[in-house]
């Protein structure tokens, strides 16, 4: 008798869509982190010493539904969750 083949029994990521600066992505997990957020949002991510990146939400999957997100934190997000990011330079 063959058991299951352990892959053919394992259900496909979820995917997600999630608005970033007004473009759809999708994205495959529950939670996102500031720096996946900015990632999706800017390809380079802009860099220096002056730099200061700003993220917030709303639409998430938790309370509250709608904030700030900073450097080294994480929010659940469902479909059309709304990321807003901006980066200043404060030269």
């Amino acid at each position: 008798m063959s058991r299951p083949d352990s892959a053919s029994t394992q259900r496909p990521p979820r995917t997600y869509k999630i608005i970033v600066n007004g473009q759809e992505r999708t994205v495959s997990t529950e939670k996102l982190s500031f720096e996946e957020v900015v990632s999706l949002a800017f390809d380079p991510v802009p860099t220096g010493p002056y730099v200061l990146i700003t993220v917030s939400f709303r639409h998430a999957d938790q309370k509250p539904a709608e904030g700030t997100l900073t450097a080294g934190n994480t929010v659940e997000i469902k479909n059309r969750t709304v990321f807003s990011v901006t980066a200043t330079d404060k030269s």
